[in-house]
């Protein structure tokens, strides 16, 4: 079982910038690929970013060249940079676990709130 506990969201306005930070229990962090996800009222939710246990990266198509997701192995965290946000970026981030296998296992944060609104 892998605990994840976001951090970092909030309220600034179109153009403002804010990193989340997503802290990960357990010992197996570096195997896992990480991604961060998001739910907009009213919509389904995406795929924001990922990235593989090797550092390769995949971004969703609308937030290329805004968005940047990192690792820091050493501390368990995966971080998501979040720059140029505008009002169509404001959802619930959820930080996601994926240990790929013959079965692949998933977990869930609690999620955190960005608000992007003048």
């Amino acid at each position: 079982q892998v605990q994840l506990v976001e951090s970092g969201g909030g309220l600034v306005q179109p153009g403002e910038s804010l990193n989340l930070s997503c802290a990960a229990s357990g010992r197996a962090f570096s195997f896992y690929t990480m991604g961060w996800y998001r739910q907009a009222p009213g919509k389904q939710r995406e795929r924001v970013a990922l990235i593989l246990s090797d550092g390769i990266t995949s971004y969703a198509d609308s937030v290329k060249g805004r968005f940047t997701i990192s690792r820091d192995n050493s501390k368990n965290t995966v971080y998501l940079q979040l720059n140029s946000l505008k009002p169509e970026d404001t959802a619930v981030y959820y930080c996601v676990a994926f240990q790929v296998g013959l079965t692949t296992n998933s977990w869930w944060g609690q999620g955190t709130q960005v608000t992007v609104s003048s």
